[in-house]
C-alpha cells in the first residue's frame, strides 16, 4: 500500500494536470468559435460566386476549360489537411486510415505537420508541404492550391482531391475525401455546393450580360472559386481540429477529476487506518502496563 506522502504527491500532480487540460479546453473552445465565425462569414460571398457560375453554366463551351475536361486518371493528386499539433483525439488517425486505403498511384501535398510526418513514415510520394496557422490566411491557402492546380495543368497529376476532417458538430468530425478536379460540369458543381450548404433559395434566372464574354469570365472566375472552395474546406478542418481538441481535453479533465476523487478516498482510508493502528497500539500498551 502506498504511503500517505506518495498519495499526496499523486493528488497534487493530477491536480496540476487537470488545471492544464482545463486551460487547453478553454483555449480550444475559443479558437473553434473563431474558426466557425470565419467559415460563416465567407459563406454569402461563396454563394454569390456560385450564382454567377450558375448563370454562366448554359452559355459556355465547357470542353474548352481544362478544369472541366475529363482525362484518364494515371496519378491522383491529393491534398491532405491535418493539424500541426496533437492532443486532438483520433482526428488525424482517422485521416491517415483514408490515406492507407489509397492503393493507386498518387502524389500528396500536405498542410499540417502531422500529415507531413505520417506521409514520410508511410513512404508516400509527398511533393510539397505547406503550413497554415490558426488564423488561416487566404494567401497561405492560395499558395498551396495554386501549386496543386499548376501540377494538374501540367499533367503531373490527373485529379485534385482533398482529404480533411469535415466539421459536422462539436462532437462529430467526419473524415472526408472530396474530389475537386476535374469538375463534372459547372451546373452540377454549383448544385452540389448549394445542397452541401443547405441553400434552398431559387436560382436567379434573370438575363445577365457578361463582358467581354461569358467564356472569358468563366476562365477568370473558376480558378478563383476553386481557391475559395478549398479555403472554406480548410476553415472547416481547423474548426474540426479545435473541436476535437476541446473534447479530448474535457475528457482528460473529467478523468483527472475522477482520479483525484479516487486518490482522496484512498488517502482518507490510509490515514484512517494509520490513526486506528495508533489507537490500538496505545490501548495495547496501556493494557500491558496494567
Amino acid at each position: 500500500m502506498a504511503s500517505l506522502r506518495d498519495i499526496r504527491r499523486r493528488i497534487k500532480s493530477v491536480k496540476n494536470t487537470r488545471q492544464i487540460t482545463k486551460a487547453m479546453e478553454l483555449v480550444a473552445a475559443s479558437k473553434m468559435k473563431k474558426a466557425q465565425q470565419a467559415a460563416l462569414a465567407g459563406r454569402p460571398y461563396a454563394q454569390l460566386m456560385a450564382d454567377m457560375l450558375a448563370a454562366l453554366a448554359g452559355r459556355v463551351d465547357e470542353s474548352l476549360h481544362p478544369f472541366l475536361v475529363k482525362r484518364e486518371v494515371k496519378t491522383r493528386g491529393i491534398l491532405l489537411v491535418t493539424s500541426d499539433k496533437g492532443l486532438c483525439g483520433p482526428l488525424n488517425a482517422n485521416l491517415f486510415k483514408l490515406v492507407l486505403d489509397i492503393k493507386t498511384p498518387a502524389k500528396f501535398v500536405a498542410i499540417g505537420r502531422k500529415g507531413a510526418q505520417f506521409l514520410a513514415r508511410a513512404k508516400r510520394d509527398m511533393v510539397a508541404e505547406f503550413s497554415v496557422n490558426d488564423r488561416v490566411p487566404f494567401a497561405d491557402v492560395k499558395t498551396a492550391v495554386e501549386f496543386l492546380v499548376q501540377q494538374y495543368l501540367e499533367g503531373t497529376i490527373d485529379t485534385v482531391e482533398v482529404i480533411y476532417p469535415r466539421f459536422r458538430n462539436t462532437l462529430v468530425q467526419e473524415p472526408t475525401v472530396r474530389p475537386l478536379l476535374p469538375l463534372a460540369g459547372v451546373a452540377d458543381f454549383v448544385s452540389h455546393l448549394r445542397a452541401e450548404a443547405g441553400d434552398a433559395k431559387p436560382a436567379d434566372n434573370r438575363d445577365m450580360l457578361f463582358e467581354p464574354n461569358a467564356q472569358t469570365v468563366l476562365e477568370a472566375l473558376l480558378p478563383f472559386y476553386v481557391n475559395r472552395y478549398i479555403y472554406q474546406i480548410i476553415l472547416s478542418a481547423k474548426a474540426s481540429e479545435h473541436s476535437a481538441r476541446m473534447v479530448a481535453m474535457k475528457t482528460a479533465k473529467d478523468n483527472a477529476t475522477k482520479l483525484i476523487g479516487d486518490l482522496t478516498l484512498e488517502y482518507n482510508k490510509a490515514r484512517q487506518a494509520g490513526i486506528t493502528q495508533e489507537i490500538l497500539e496505545i490501548a495495547a500498551a496501556s493494557f500491558a502496563t496494567n
